[in-house]
């Protein structure tokens, strides 16, 4: 009896067994079903041992009562406390699995299944499964029986008979033995069918390589043939018919579950493909059509069921084309993609919880190991295993990956996968998501033998071995290439040349032999800075790999560290500064222009390093550092070379942030908004030539008239200068304007601005390391014929009496750039009733732009050119969107203060807000501006040189469509989008410019 107030002896027993409901497990030992065994010490004991002790003992009830009567249940319970195995698996799969505690209710004879122990018993293969569903005379019999042999699976496995590498072979036997037995049950049905062909079942996936979850799709492939003297099309439909009643019997759900969906999608053509194919058929296919990721898939092809000899025709006819898929073409693209983590389509609540694909995931280790397979694979037949874990084994023996490495993902990977069956076997349903509640963490947990703080440990094991996978399954493609180059131990096995050199091709460098002797110089000796070159390469490679041009990536980083080898620092910023080995690894390989401008300057690679480092300096700030950097110069030569260094520093932080930007980082994405980076780097660009003509000017002056020049000057920007749009290739397009200070001769004060003017060019355009800033006046009054430089009077009086429609629309692009301010906004007064007529533009004036916007497009377009590619005159280029914006300033900037703006997105922008331009028309021709600034900006990213159409070199460019955000592969899309886009801008243009 127990005292009121205090807790029975049962339900502190049940405490201290690890019950979370005690009451509610007391209530159900009470019951009448187990009055015969409640008070054995035993049953508690075996009750606390399994996973979910609650779970385990409502089973019990469950399946005690469901005995068909009293002697039955008696004889069940006797045998349960009496015999220690069967106690331990009973229960311990039904502490695990309230799956297959549902089916031992709705089948209270199964236990016995779980009773015998031949020495059979404890690794059956198919024909052990085969003879346990030999019985099954249709598809509801075989749910039962199947579910009946998955039952002595679980418990071998709970009880750890077994380990997760047999408990998934053991899987994929009990997988091979149900397809069979429902092939059969298809053929008693239709013996005309059955008659006519042959029917082979290749199992693919996880079946096909012996590694198969409790919950998964069984992935197949068909292959039929006509039997002597059938006709062919007649057979072949008789095999599709056999084919989809066997896919019928293990998918459909019945009162009895469903066995497992079988999945035929990755047959040729997929599902849009005939679900049956003749050997032939299916040869003709891969040899013509097939894709990488076709033959990856075929690594793990295996006959299961139908016709034997079928089966190995099919795998023999096919197994060499897989282990040629490496010479393919395409390969290197195809493995780039395949090697990105498939995350995209998983809900971002969940990619933290995703066991296969988030990151550090199942699948990182398995693309690895088949990554690895079909590169080596092709010269060495001991990799030529459909079992993750098997090959992983066979890729350590043979050097192709390093022992340690192998070690450590492969007691993660088995981790893992023991992770992924616990959760599946609790419901028995397809998920690879960690669970979030306590009780299910506690049940899972405490399923992997972790007893004391079963959540904590969990979460601590998962997240530990997951960062192992995470952090390995790059580096093993390229630590064995260090490795192939480096002095090892006795008894080490390394990678041949000609194996290092395979991996490096499919990885996408084109230059193997001059790869590993970058590796060489870079990792070889005994020092400090070797040992952490060869913790930075593997990762390195990676990122030099994700690149179009690796080969760059690899020299470029090879002379940066060289020449900053000694620095103290270097080593230390790339290895200490998360961030800073991936950015540089992206700059060196992306195109020409950023190493370029790393390798003059190299102490720059700090900048990759500073989180605030790849923002762009202010105009203000630059100025002050240029100005600065002049005064401390020892003459005018002096001082611009500091500018221009000033200038090439600042080159390489904006094309740095631009590439890191366009490609996005491990740990941030890639910018979303094009137009953005289109207006970072353009503003960024036009600053900085802004700032480096004010140090010239400052220079120029300085060393021939101190302080203060006879006249007061100032430098207008035109064109894109003056539109802060200014690329990387651009020139600065300006006008020069002076005004005689008080008492000065103007002839003295013109001489003055002249000297100048020479000198600012020339000290600009001195041959140094750093790039020339290049300046172009041909906008000014008469062009080339007119003076370089002209007074604010001599302005007024020219644009008064002789100014033409196209100087007009060349001054909306007017804004003062340097020197006196005051003299720069004077002349912007000046201009203002020219750019903005009164009343907007007469009808002459219209037709004459029409006229010179029609005589350009068909006079400068250089010869050859495709005109549906030219980023500049080409069909809806720059060209046709800013003349046409310009056009709308001209007519109506008068009255619309929003189009009195330089820059031409704000200008879009303001016409579209006054109703100018409708919302759609407004966005295509933003879109298309915005698309062929980048593509400009990205020719002289990758090639080092300005051009206004895409490059034709291949590898340039794959370079400009990753730049742009492209996969690798899809260059063909690019080029289609640039057309479609340009098009539709051109409609708008001819509509809104030409009245069209």
């Amino acid at each position: 009896m127990t005292v009121p107030g205090r807790r029975s002896s049962t339900f502190t027993r049940l405490i201290r067994h690890g019950f979370t409901d005690p009451a509610a497990s007391e209530r159900l030992l009470d019951e009448d079903a187990l009055a015969s065994v409640r008070h054995d010490p035993v049953l508690l004991d075996a009750l606390g041992a399994t996973a979910d002790p609650d779970l385990a003992l409502g089973g019990l009830v469950r399946l005690a009562e469901a005995q068909p009567d009293d002697d039955q249940r008696q004889e069940f319970l006797r045998t349960l406390v009496s015999a220690k195995p069967l106690r331990d698996r009973l229960l311990g799969v039904m502490g695990a699995s309230e799956a297959l505690a549902d089916h031992l209710a709705r089948h209270p004879g199964d236990w016995h299944a779980l009773l015998t122990y031949e020495a059979v018993d404890l690794h059956p293969g198919v024909a052990e499964f085969e003879r346990g569903l030999a019985a099954a005379e249709d598809p509801d019999a075989l749910r039962v029986a199947y579910r009946r042999c998955l039952l002595s699976i679980a418990a071998r496995d709970v009880c750890g008979t077994t380990d997760v590498a047999q408990t998934a072979a053991e899987l994929a036997d009990l997988a091979t033995a149900t397809l069979r037995a429902a092939l059969a049950i298809a053929r008693r049905a239709a013996p005309a069918d059955a008659a006519q062909c042959r029917l082979a079942v290749v199992a693919m996936g996880k079946c096909g390589g012996h590694e198969l979850n409790y919950v998964s799709d069984v992935d197949v492939i068909f292959v039929g043939e006509a039997v002597d003297g059938a006709d062919e099309d007649k057979a072949m439909r008789a095999a599709t018919r056999l084919a989809a009643h066997l896919m019928r019997i293990c998918s459909e759900t019945t009162g009895e579950g469903v066995i497992w969906p079988v999945d035929a999608n990755l047959r040729p053509e997929g599902r849009n493909g005939p679900l049956v194919r003749s050997l032939s058929s299916h040869v003709a296919y891969y040899q013509r059509w097939a894709k990488t990721w076709e033959f990856q898939a075929l690594l793990k092809a295996r006959p299961v069921a139908g016709d034997p000899a079928l089966g190995e025709e099919y795998v023999a006819a096919l197994s060499p084309m897989v282990w040629q898929a490496a010479e393919r073409e395409n390969f290197v693209p195809d493995v780039q993609k395949m090697r990105r983590r498939v995350v995209d389509n998983i809900p971002v609540g969940q990619v933290e919880r995703e066991l296969k694909l988030g990151p550090g995931g199942l699948r990182d280790v398995e693309f690895a190991v088949q990554l690895l397979q079909l590169v080596h694979g092709r010269s060495d037949a001991s990799l030529h295993s459909g079992s993750t874990l098997e090959a992983l084994q066979a890729l350590a023996a043979g050097g192709y990956v390093g022992r340690a490495d192998a070690a450590q993902l492969d007691e993660a990977y088995r981790f893992l996968r023991q992770m992924e069956h616990r959760i599946q076997l609790y419901r028995l349903r397809r998920t690879h998501l960690v669970p979030e509640g306590e009780a299910d963490l506690r049940r899972l947990g405490r399923s992997l033998g972790m007893r004391g703080e079963p959540v904590t440990q969990l979460q601590q094991a998962w997240r530990r071995h997951a960062s192992v996978v995470r952090r390995l399954h790059e580096k093993i493609f390229y630590r064995p290439l260090l490795d192939a180059v480096a002095q090892l131990a006795p008894g080490e096995t390394r990678l041949s040349p000609r194996a290092a050199g395979q991996r490096l091709e499919a990885l996408g460098y084109a230059d193997p032999v001059g790869a590993l002797r970058h590796l060489e110089a870079l990792s070889s000796g005994v020092t400090r800075k070797a040992a952490i070159q060869r913790t930075l390469l593997p990762v390195l490679l990676g990122w030099f790999a994700d690149s179009a041009d690796p080969d760059a990536g690899l020299l470029g980083f090879r002379k940066v560290s060289d020449a900053l080898g000694k620095t103290p620092w270097y080593l230390r910023l790339l290895r200490d500064e998360g961030a800073a080995a991936e950015n540089l690894a992206r700059v060196l390989s992306a195109g020409r222009l950023a190493p370029d401008l790393l390798l003059r300057a190299p102490e720059a690679v700090a900048i990759l390093g500073d989180p605030k480092g790849l923002q762009p300096r202010g105009r203000d700030h630059l100025e002050q550092e240029v100005l600065a950097a002049v005064g401390r110069a020892d003459g005018a030569e002096g001082g611009v070379t500091a500018a221009r260094g000033v200038r090439r520093r600042e080159l390489f932080r904006t094309t740095a942030a631009d590439i890191i930007g366009s490609y996005g980082t491990e740990d941030s994405p890639a910018e979303s908004d094009p137009g953005a980076l289109v207006d970072r780097v353009c503003g960024a660009v036009t600053d900085l030539n802004a700032a480096t003509l004010a140090g010239a000017l400052r220079a120029a002056v300085r060393d021939q008239w101190g302080d203060e020049l006879p006249t007061r000057f100032a430098v207008i920007g035109m064109g894109r200068f003056g539109g802060h749009e200014l690329g990387y290739g651009s020139d600065a397009d300006v006008l020069f304007v002076h005004e005689p200070r008080e008492g000065v001769d103007e002839q003295e004060a013109a001489q003055a601005a002249n000297k100048v003017v020479t000198e600012m060019r020339r000290l600009l355009q001195l041959p140094t390391a750093d790039p020339p800033l290049l300046i172009d006046a041909d906008l000014r009054p008469e062009g080339k014929s007119g003076p370089l430089v002209r007074s604010l009077k001599s302005y007024g009086a020219y644009y008064r009496r002789w100014s033409l429609v196209w100087e007009s629309q060349a001054l909306l692009r007017a804004d003062p750039m340097a020197g006196d301010p005051d003299l720069g906004r004077r002349f912007i007064e000046l201009v203002d009733p020219l750019r903005y007529p009164v009343e907007g533009l007469g009808d002459d004036a219209v037709r004459e732009i029409r006229r010179l916007k029609a005589r350009m497009e068909s006079e400068r377009m250089p010869r050859g050119a495709d005109p549906t590619l030219h980023t500049k005159l080409g069909r809806g280029g720059l060209s046709d969107v800013e003349w046409t914006v310009q056009l709308l300033q001209m007519q109506h900037g008068w009255a619309e203060p929003g189009l009195r703006t330089t820059r031409t997105r704000a200008a879009l922008a303001a016409a579209h807000a006054a109703g100018l331009i409708p919302t759609e028309e407004a966005q295509i021709l933003d879109e298309a501006w915005v698309l062929a600034t980048r593509v400009r900006n990205g020719v002289m990213l990758v090639r080092g040189r300005a051009g206004d159409t895409f490059p034709s070199d291949g590898r340039e460019l794959a370079a400009m469509g990753r730049y742009l955000g492209y996969d690798p592969g899809h260059v063909g899309d690019m080029l289609d989008d640039y057309r479609r886009i340009t098009r539709r801008a051109r409609a708008v243009m001819e509509d809104l410019f030409y009245g069209a």
